[in-house]
């Protein structure tokens, strides 16, 4: 048995994933709020018609995530080349024959979803009692089973980028094969591993290949990792636990039949369909970590239609920045040249642009958090290192200088005072030029660190990635979901 099956029922589980799901969904009501608020902002500085337009995709995309999270619908997207029998596969699971199968390639045309509650379905008396177990911690979840066409049919392109914008939304996937798996299944793969989704490779037709087994199946991916460039970022993420055999439509037997009478008859019988194993590694997937599944995925979505929100929102305000950056450098240069007194104009200057940070949070209706102040000064020092070292130390030199002219002025010639006015002015140019440095710096910022805070997509993340349990499918992926996040490998 896979470790996430001897996972014992323990409500504590289940009520750390709640916590998780409680977090994401105040994340995603925070970002709304937000952005929300940003239309109704100044109605001056609104967007236009045509501006609105491009954010309102990006904005309806967290209102459907959110909408999901509240709703618990849990995406289980099913790949595979045709003829592999991901229809049949899903009709085994729901019980009942409700997607279109055949004996002819392609019979799956467009992606096509149905709902499955497992907590609500009848259970067979085949149904082991662990299966029913699990259903019963799985009532508050729905799962939403996608089919979809054959990977390898024609519009090769179009099918691609169907793959990939189903797996982007999916919490789970299943990869259907039969018989040896191809170069060209490895391949495609490989292609929805970089999607960064739990995976299970459903072996389908098993009453066809009596002999396979798990690890029979491991060996053949390990011996096409060897043979396949970044194979083995495959097996990081699959392991044997990961490989489920079904016969989900068993082709039927003929059957000797002997009557009382002596006479002798064949008939065809169609074997019992095996599809108990998925449909329990399935549910103890849902249990152990569906809602810590279905809280990742969401975060990472919301992730994403922020930055996007926050890049376009610096597009359309970026006139308004623009005069608003020069605004405190001009106040910046003024306030540093015509003060006398040294140290003082430096804390004058540091003060401005404090001041300039938050009028343009202001404006973009973007955070400064606390969480990521260490982040934006590393960024603005990145971004003009010398030139604000340069200010610092040549303007402590030039304010000491200043002070003393200024002094030398009250009392002596006006020599003294072209000295303080050639020293202002080369402070002051220093200073507004570092001000528009810093305000690039923040704009920076502004866009990337949107999500973080207390309750920003980000935080939320990291916070659930640091306390993922070993036993569980996500495990293996918490290291690139950390390098997503721009964090330290684990």
């Amino acid at each position: 048995m896979p470790p996430t099956d001897q996972t014992p029922r323990s409500g504590s589980a289940i009520d750390l994933q709640e916590s998780y799901l409680n977090r994401a969904r105040s994340s995603l009501r925070q970002a709304l709020t937000r952005y929300n608020a940003f239309f109704r902002a100044d109605k001056n500085r609104s967007p236009s018609g045509t501006d609105r337009e491009m954010l309102r995709s990006d904005l309806e995309q967290l209102t459907v995530t959110l909408n999901k999270l509240e709703s618990q619908v849990v995406r289980v997207a099913v790949f595979g080349l045709v003829s592999r029998g991901k229809s049949a596969v899903l009709n085994a699971l729901l019980g009942q024959k409700l997607l279109p199968t055949g004996p002819l390639n392609g019979v799956t045309q467009a992606p096509q979803s149905i709902y499955w509650s497992p907590g609500g379905t009848v259970e067979s008396a085949a149904t082991t009692v662990g299966t029913m177990a699990l259903a019963s911690d799985t009532k508050s979840l729905t799962v939403e089973l996608i089919d979809t066409p054959g990977l390898d049919e024609i519009d090769g392109q179009a099918r691609a980028k169907m793959a990939q914008d189903i797996a982007r939304q999916a919490d789970l996937i299943l990869f259907v094969v039969a018989g040896d798996i191809t170069r060209t299944e490895y391949q495609a793969l490989c292609d929805l591993r970089q999607a960064q989704k739990p995976l299970l490779l459903v072996f389908n037709k098993v009453d066809l290949y009596p002999d396979q087994t798990r690890q029979a199946i491991y060996q053949n991916l390990q011996q096409l990792a060897a043979k396949h460039v970044g194979g083995m970022k495959l097996q990081s993420l699959l392991s044997a636990n990961e490989i489920v055999l079904v016969a989900a439509d068993p082709a039927p037997l003929q059957i000797r039949v002997e009557s009382p009478d002596g006479r002798i008859t064949y008939e065809w019988e169609a074997p019992p369909v095996e599809i108990d194993r998925l449909k329990h590694k399935i549910l103890a997937i849902l249990r152990q970590e569906g809602r810590t599944l279905l809280a990742l995925n969401a975060l990472f979505q919301a992730r994403d239609a922020e930055a996007a929100l926050a890049s376009k929102i610096l597009d359309v305000r970026n006139a308004d920045a623009e005069a608003l950056i020069w605004k405190f450098a001009r106040y910046k240069a003024i306030a540093v040249g015509i003060n006398p007194i040294a140290v003082v104009d430096l804390l004058g200057g540091a003060v401005s642009d404090l001041a300039m940070i938050r009028a343009l949070s202001e404006l973009y209706g973007l955070p400064v958090t606390r969480h990521e102040a260490r982040k934006l000064w590393q960024t603005i020092f990145l971004s003009s290192g010398s030139l604000l070292v340069s200010e610092l130390g040549s303007g402590l030199l030039l304010g000491l200088g200043k002070s003393a002219a200024a002094a030398a002025a009250g009392i002596e010639t006006s020599t003294s005072f072209s000295a303080y006015a050639g020293t202002a002015i080369v402070q002051g140019g220093i200073a507004g030029y570092g001000a528009y440095a810093v305000g690039r710096a923040v704009q920076v910022y502004l866009e990337q660190g949107c999500s973080w805070g207390p309750q920003g997509s980000n935080t939320v993340i990291q916070d659930i990635i640091n306390q993922l349990e070993p036993n569980t499918i996500i495990y293996r992926l918490r290291q690139e979901l950390s390098q997503q996040l721009g964090l330290p490998g684990l």
